[in-house]
């Protein structure tokens, strides 16, 4: 119980402190977080192999798809490794490599929310280790993996998808998976990465390319 109330006394200081400020990544807005989403929207995601095309649907999972929206939109992801690639079930990617601003955002996660779509191959999701801790980490469906709409994990269940790929597949299957599931870890900085496991793909930058 002490976690949690420190946990959200840190997300409120983060929140208050951004008041003003015009940083997005390292002190945002509580006003700007907490804005809506368009109904749907596509992102072009330029990856060290490819670009890879996604469409977000806000009626999957509201606070998902808006959370999505501001990550995308301020390219958070600049850097990113996907750093779990395993054959047939998920290529994972988050953080920013930068363990201080992770840090920050994982205390930045948000509420849970009902599956309202199915995980099949191609769609995305955000990843969670528990009740409310979905905040930056995503994974894109490499399968039909419809056992985690109702997979019960940490008294939460199921993984609501956001949206999918609508092009560049081909790119995601050439994602670098020889490592498996060794590079997890919760020091994901760069510099780990880059030292340690230097054939990982990443992602260069995301821009919102269509809304509606």
């Amino acid at each position: 119980m002490k976690a949690v109330l420190l946990g959200c006394i840190m997300t409120a200081m983060v929140l208050f402190a951004g008041c003003g400020t015009t940083d997005p990544l390292w002190k945002p807005s509580f006003s700007k977080l907490a804005m809506v989403a368009p109904d749907s929207f596509d992102v072009a995601m330029e990856t060290s192999g490819g670009t890879i095309d996604f469409r977000f649907y806000r009626q999957w999972s509201p606070l998902g798809v808006d959370r999505a929206f501001y990550l995308f939109k301020n390219n958070f992801y600049s850097g990113t490794r996907f750093y779990r690639v395993i054959e047939g079930f998920v290529a994972q990617f988050g953080g920013t490599g930068n363990p201080k601003l992770d840090s920050l955002w994982r205390s930045l996660s948000i509420n849970d929310e009902p599956v309202r779509a199915q995980n099949k191959k191609g769609t995305i999701s955000f990843a969670r280790a528990g009740a409310r801790t979905r905040s930056m980490t995503m994974y894109i469906n490499l399968g039909d993996n419809l056992r985690l709409d109702s997979l019960d994990s940490g008294q939460v269940v199921g993984y609501p998808p956001i949206g999918r790929v609508v092009n560049g597949w081909d790119v995601v299957e050439k994602l670098y998976g020889g490592y498996g599931a060794a590079p997890m870890r919760t020091d994901q900085s760069t510099a780990v990465l880059s030292k340690d496991f230097p054939l990982l793909d990443s992602i260069r930058t995301t821009t919102i390319t269509r809304m509606w």
